[in-house]
């Protein structure tokens, strides 16, 4: 499920500093957004709505465990474009990186933005299951 291969980024550096304070007041509200990929398979843009989490100035999309079309997508075609639909309407260019090493995903299934997942599956389940990607924006 998670990838060998795919760059790596250094921790932290979302691109978050440089967003307007509109974009920064949607992340610290919203929860319910849009992402268009590319098909894996197809080449072909794919709406999907789904929810993020911002952490610690730092944004991700994960799910409960299981095999996930949207993150077969952004493996294979990490650019993508975040689709804000709450506090505001602004599409953003940006980057996914999948989250792999074992204590970030902790860190990130332990916080508090991601209770909901761990009423669905326990927080071992989530670490060795749900696909996770850190976004950065362009």
């Amino acid at each position: 499920m998670f990838p060998d291969n795919h760059p790596k980024r250094s921790v932290g550096s979302s691109g978050v500093g440089n967003l307007n304070e509109t974009v920064k007041q949607a992340l610290a509200t919203d929860k319910t957004i849009d992402i268009t990929t590319t098909g894996k398979r197809s080449h072909q843009p794919r709406k999907t709505e789904i929810w993020f989490m911002y952490i610690e100035e730092r944004v991700f999309i994960t799910g409960t465990p299981g095999r996930r079309d949207w993150y077969a997508n952004l493996v294979e075609n990490p650019e993508f474009t975040f689709h804000f639909k709450e506090s505001t309407k602004i599409d953003l260019t940006a980057r996914a990186y999948p989250v792999i090493e074992p204590e970030e995903r902790r860190r990130v299934m332990s916080a508090p933005e991601t209770e909901w997942y761990r009423g669905r599956a326990t927080i071992d389940q989530l670490i060795a299951g749900s696909p996770m990607v850190e976004v950065q924006f362009k």
